[in-house]
């Protein structure tokens, strides 16, 4: 089968009924040219930027006061800002009931493991959210207030979410599954005013205690004065600071209005990978944030009232934010906590279906274990509703397409690309595109992006993927970088003028586009980005390791079709043996959690350096996916390199070895 074998044509009738097409229509009404074609909707100057976002903030409509006729401050993508004369709230624009809905509609399902749910109409939600803001500013929240929660993904999340959001606070989030290190070096930099937090979690049938969590963020962060639980559980410590239920305080009289902010207020801060050191905390705007999730929702999503949609992911994931936005479309959003293949492997879709879901969101990990179980849903379960499957999180590779097309049926999947750095995607679905297999459709509406290779901004072909345009879910900066420093050395000093997002890209001759996996250090193992500091900080602090550095290896056998691969220098007279590979383990599993734990651990004499002494894991990322190394006359020990492609461990082809440096 050809790579570009296309797996789904949406029909005549389809492309005529998506609301892209009512956009385009809408835009060509009102331009002084007719657009020819989406390609007209990218790749603009400034100017006709500035023409693409007032026309989509004019046909999206959402609440808001203010003047729209400034839409960008500056050309530059560092520096632009978008709608510096608008004010809005996120959260009203989520709770806010569209016309015509009626007033007993579920809009929001929240599933535990098992098939437990609970189901909320758009007035259950507005009310029980307004009446967590009432009491939220009685403890003094408002604007500027910085809240963290340690949340599953249930209602209960949301809510306090919305809750907080409607004052003008701003959010942020991680899973109890993560570990406590991680959870810590997330939250501490921000200083919270209050912590949301579950005191369990459920897996497998099975709930964890989460307390431990709790206790060292209440110990180690002073700045927490108040902390509210999000479930009943009573704690097994003394707290030390004023504690309160979620159940309390959403039966407060609710809130009267909601808090307009500035379009560029900060409401979400997302965590980069710790790819350098401590994760970087990004801070996204109330409007950039709506604009871009709107946009991606209906229009590349083509999100109807009458669709349901789940993502499965964890609040601490940029997907989550994405989903709950999903509440702005009329659409019923669903969201599930715990297993996925508890207690049946195929649980998670019975329970999807049989709660009607249309639209599926997944990871290539998950796709994999279905096939590697032989999980043909079609065969299996009645599932009419669905008819998209969207997919994230790491490379989808091209035999999912198959599989998809095989358990499935003939329905589109969609591979979408971004990440938290934009809390959007630069490349995602378009249903009024074919889908080649292998590729996203299309490139995100209103996004210059460009295939960097070398100088040249390529319009095809293979290169960094760069954005060359400003675009409104940039981030605002990055927390407590006043001088806009460190935003500037993370996505702009590589490419003066140009956002630069860590992803090797491939643009493909049909307008869609292929990721290759990272170019700036940043693992990706079962569909969770991982920083190798994170793992480097742990594996640092035992005493038999000098030094280690983590690569991430293509293994198709494995879930998510990558492993992660830790190299280690250990100290004179020290080997490897079963007992120190299960410590390092152990060790990584209790600080950082089971993402972090590597498939493979290998003890080397020397790691590969450059001429100047830095470190070079492209090299050996290289190596290992059986390239040759990109920077490889940069590396002074290339003895390195050789002494990798002959560990019997790695089972590199023979032929590697011929083009192996040195040989």
């Amino acid at each position: 089968m050809q790579r570009d074998h296309v797996t789904y044509e949406p029909s005549p009738e389809q492309v005529r009924a998506c609301r892209m097409a009512d956009f385009a229509a809408y835009c060509a009404g009102r331009t002084h040219r007719p657009l020819q074609g989406w390609a007209a909707l990218y790749g603009w100057s400034t100017e006709s930027a500035a023409e693409f976002w007032r026309l989509l903030l004019d046909y999206l409509a959402p609440l808001h006061h203010g003047d729209a006729a400034r839409v960008i401050t500056d050309s530059r993508v560092e520096y632009a800002r978008f709608f510096p004369d608008l004010y809005l709230n996120y959260a009203e624009n989520l709770l806010r009931t569209p016309d015509g809905e009626p007033v007993d509609k579920i809009v929001l399902s929240a599933i535990e493991e098992g098939g437990g749910s609970q189901h909320y109409t758009r007035s259950d939600l507005r009310r029980a959210s307004l009446g967590l803001a009432c009491g939220l500013r009685d403890l003094g929240i408002g604007i500027g207030s910085r809240i963290c929660a340690l949340a599953r993904n249930d209602a209960n999340a949301i809510i306090a979410c919305l809750g907080s959001t409607s004052l003008g606070a701003s959010w942020s989030s991680v899973s109890p599954d993560l570990g406590p290190d991680s959870i810590l070096s997330r939250f501490q930099a921000l200083e919270p005013e209050l912590l949301f937090a579950n005191t369990h979690l459920r897996l497998q049938g099975q709930k964890r205690p989460a307390g431990a969590r709790v206790r060292q963020l209440l110990e180690q962060i002073p700045s927490i004065g108040t902390l509210v639980l999000l479930d009943e559980d009573a704690l097994d410590f003394e707290p030390g600071v004023t504690v309160l239920r979620l159940s309390q305080l959403v039966t407060r009289p609710p809130l009267e209005s909601f808090v307009r902010v500035p379009f560029n207020q900060p409401l979400f801060t997302l965590f980069s990978s710790g790819t350098t050191g401590a994760p970087k905390c990004i801070v996204h705007g109330h409007g950039g944030t709506l604009l871009e999730h709107l946009k991606e929702l209906v229009l590349h999503t083509a999100l109807r009232p009458d669709d349901s949609i789940c993502y499965v992911t964890s609040t601490g994931w940029m997907m989550w934010n994405w989903l709950i936005s999903g509440l702005a479309t009329g659409a019923r959003v669903v969201v599930h906590d715990g297993s996925v293949s508890w207690p049946e492997p195929d649980s998670l879709l019975q329970t999807l279906a049989a709660n009607e879901v249309t639209v599926f969101g997944t990871s290539p990990a998950y796709l994999r274990f279905l096939q590697d179980s032989e999980i043909i849903a079609r065969e299996r379960i009645q599932w009419p509703a669905l008819r998209a499957i969207l997919c994230t999180g790491s490379i989808v590779y091209d035999d999912q397409y198959d599989f998809v097309e095989r358990a499935f049926g003939t329905l589109p999947l969609q591979s979408i690309s971004g990440g938290s750095d934009i809390i959007g995607c630069f490349a995602l679905g378009n249903p009024m595109l074919p889908v080649h297999r292998g590729q996203a459709q299309c490139i995100s509406l209103g996004l210059d992006v460009r295939a960097r290779d070398g100088e040249r901004n390529l319009d095809h072909g293979t290169g960094e993927l760069v954005c060359i345009n400003p675009f409104p879910s940039r981030p605002v900066g990055l927390h407590a970088d006043p001088g806009g420093q460190r935003f500037h050395e993370a996505y702009f000093a590589q490419h003066e003028g140009v956002w630069t997002h860590g992803d090797l890209i491939e643009l493909t001759e049909c307008g869609g586009a292929r990721i290759l996996g990272r170019s700036d250090g940043v693992l990706n193992i079962r569909g969770i980005r991982i920083g190798p500091a994170e793992i480097y900080g742990i594996v640092g602090r035992l005493e038999p390791v000098i030094e280690s550095m983590a690569v991430d290896m293509q293994d198709l056998s494995v879930p998510g079709g990558r492993k992660l691969v830790l190299l280690v220098v250990l100290r004179a007279g020290v080997t490897l043996d079963r007992s120190l590979t299960f410590a390092i383990k152990r060790e990584l599993k209790n600080k950082a959690g089971m993402t972090h734990v590597p498939d493979l651990i290998l003890q080397v004499q020397e790691l590969p350096q450059t001429h100047n002494g830095k470190r070079s894991e492209r090299a050996v990322q290289d190596l290992l996916n059986g390239r040759r190394p990109r920077n490889l006359a940069a590396i002074k020990n290339p003895e390195t390199l050789r002494a990798l492609l002959a560990h019997r461990a790695l089972k590199i082809e023979s032929e590697l070895l011929e083009r192996a440096p040195g040989t």
